[in-house]
């Protein structure tokens, strides 16, 4: 699952000559393996795989159920369709590997990868909410495709939304909720939602995250 991400290939997009929301990098979403989904609903259900017997937690639809699974520090995602019996897709938890220990304890950076019809219905926003809900802070990758970038506008109506940098020494810079284009463009640069109970100013300290002056 390590090999996940939601960059292939980059498509530049026009840019506004006013733009009220920053774009990160924009990338195309790998498209889904046939099949991919359905051998990975039948390893849920397959007694010996380490799959079977994930601990279950409830979404916002009694429709959907997640099977969640932690291994090497990654969280693993798993959104079953319980009225067709089917999986509508998974969000991967990755742990940052250009961040120090100290803020890799307090992140992840979530990929996500949803079959077309259940897209936009809110799903990876409940499953990237059960996270942020507990106080895990979010980062973005590098790129984020058109879904993802979408996603996180939505989710920063509700929790606070933030630009950091990644230095060379693996710590982070608060870069601050708006960056021109040129710092944007850069690889280092990403979003951040920070998780409940936490403000930046506590977040730089617990982390010993850069702040501006």
């Amino acid at each position: 699952m390590r090999h996940l991400s939601d960059t292939v290939a980059h498509r530049a997009l026009p840019r506004c000559a006013q733009r009220h929301v920053t774009e990160l990098r924009i990338d195309v979403m790998q498209p889904l393996v046939e099949g991919e989904l359905e051998a990975i609903h039948e390893r849920l259900y397959q007694p010996g795989n380490k799959l079977h017997g994930l601990e279950r937690r409830p979404l916002h639809d009694p429709q959907f159920q997640l099977h969640w699974r932690e291994a090497d520090g990654e969280w693993f995602a798993y959104v079953e369709d319980m009225e067709r019996r089917c999986l509508a897709g998974y969000t991967v938890f990755n742990r940052l590997v250009e961040v120090n220990k100290r803020t890799d304890r307090r992140v992840r950076s979530p990929h996500s990868r949803f079959a077309p019809h259940y897209q936009r219905r809110g799903i990876a926003s409940a499953v990237y909410r059960s996270v942020l809900d507990k106080g895990t802070c979010l980062v973005s990758g590098a790129r984020q495709s058109p879904g993802a970038h979408g996603l996180w506008n939505h989710l920063a109506r509700s929790y606070d939304g933030r630009y950091v940098g990644i230095a060379d020494s693996k710590s982070l810079i608060h870069l601050g909720r708006n960056v021109p284009d040129d710092v944007m463009d850069r690889l280092s640069t990403r979003r951040m939602l920070l998780g409940a109970g936490w403000t930046v100013e506590s977040f730089a300290q617990a982390v010993r995250m850069q702040l501006p002056g």
